[in-house]
């Protein structure tokens, strides 16, 4: 089953909130960028919590038969990236977050409050 992209970012910032990630941010890259529609960012307080985040999110997923995304960082989990294609999730450790600043780099890219409502 495809998935929308806006639902697809729905489902992953409910399983993120619902493993108290912290500050969720959602980009609307899809007019500044072919890389993909969405990112989802947000942070986490160790690198279990962060695992846990991208646990919580690949399992909602799945129970909607979306797909295993590619997934990089699970090791150490500073920056856990989970990609879905037309989303992809960044769950970064507070540090390395505030160093990339993927908001400041992709700042042209319009930040929703729900990819749903568009």
């Amino acid at each position: 089953m495809i998935i929308e992209p806006g639902v697809l970012v729905q489902l992953a910032v409910e399983a993120a909130e619902g493993k108290r990630a912290m500050d969720i941010t959602v980009l609307n890259i899809g007019g500044v960028s072919v890389v993909a529609e969405y990112f989802v960012i947000c942070s986490s307080r160790s690198p279990v919590h962060a695992r846990a985040i991208a646990d919580a999110i690949e399992d909602k997923l799945q129970q909607h038969s979306v797909g295993q995304p590619r997934r990089e960082g699970f090791r150490t989990a500073q920056w856990v990236l989970l990609d879905y294609g037309s989303v992809v999730i960044h769950i970064f450790q507070e540090e390395q977050r505030r160093f990339y600043n993927l908001e400041h780099l992709w700042g042209d890219a319009q930040v929703v409050k729900s990819p749903l409502s568009m």
